[in-house]
C-alpha cells in the first residue's frame, strides 16, 4: 500500500502536488512518482523519436537557502537529518513520505526540485566541481612591451 499523505492545498507548493482528490481545498501527496498518462501525441509527429519523452522524477533535490540560526532544536535537528549543515548545500533523497515529512517541516528554509536519477550527483562529483583547475593558462598576449 502506498503511503499518502493528505495536505492543506494553502501551504503545499506546487511540486508536492501530484493528483487531486475530490474535494477541490485538499490535496493527495503520494510518496510514488506520478502515474498519469502521457501526453496525447501531438498531430505533428510521424515517428516516435519525436514524440516528447516523459521524465520520471524519482528524487528530491533539496538546497537550503535560509539559515535556521535563530531557530529552534527541532528544525535544526530536522535540518541536520536531511544532511543539511550549511546554506547553499545541495542533497538529493528518493522519494519517500519519510523525507517528504521532513521537507514539510523545513519548507521556508529549503528549495525543493523534483529531478531524475541520472541528474542525482554523487558528493564526490559536487567537490569535483568546486574545485578551482590546476595550473594557469594565458588569457591574451601582451604586444609592444619592450
Amino acid at each position: 500500500m502506498a503511503s499518502r499523505y493528505l495536505l492543506d492545498c494553502t501551504r503545499v507548493k506546487p511540486f508536492f502536488a501530484r493528483t487531486i482528490s475530490t474535494s477541490s481545498t485538499r490535496l493527495l501527496l503520494q510518496s510514488s512518482p506520478s502515474t498519469s498518462p502521457p501526453p496525447p501525441n501531438p498531430p505533428f509527429a510521424t515517428t516516435s523519436e519525436e514524440l516528447p519523452q516523459p521524465t520520471m522524477t524519482t528524487h528530491y533535490k533539496i538546497t537550503l537557502h535560509r539559515s535556521a540560526i535563530s531557530l529552534g532544536s527541532r528544525i535544526k535537528d530536522t535540518l541536520t537529518s536531511l544532511g543539511i549543515h550549511r546554506r547553499f548545500q545541495t542533497v538529493y533523497h528518493k522519494h519517500t513520505p519519510e523525507a517528504a515529512g521532513k521537507i514539510l517541516k523545513v519548507k521556508e528554509l529549503v528549495q525543493v526540485e523534483n529531478v531524475p536519477g541520472w541528474m542525482v550527483k554523487t558528493k564526490e562529483e559536487m567537490t569535483k566541481e568546486r574545485q578551482a583547475k590546476r595550473g594557469y593558462k594565458v588569457v591574451g598576449e601582451r604586444r609592444g612591451v619592450i
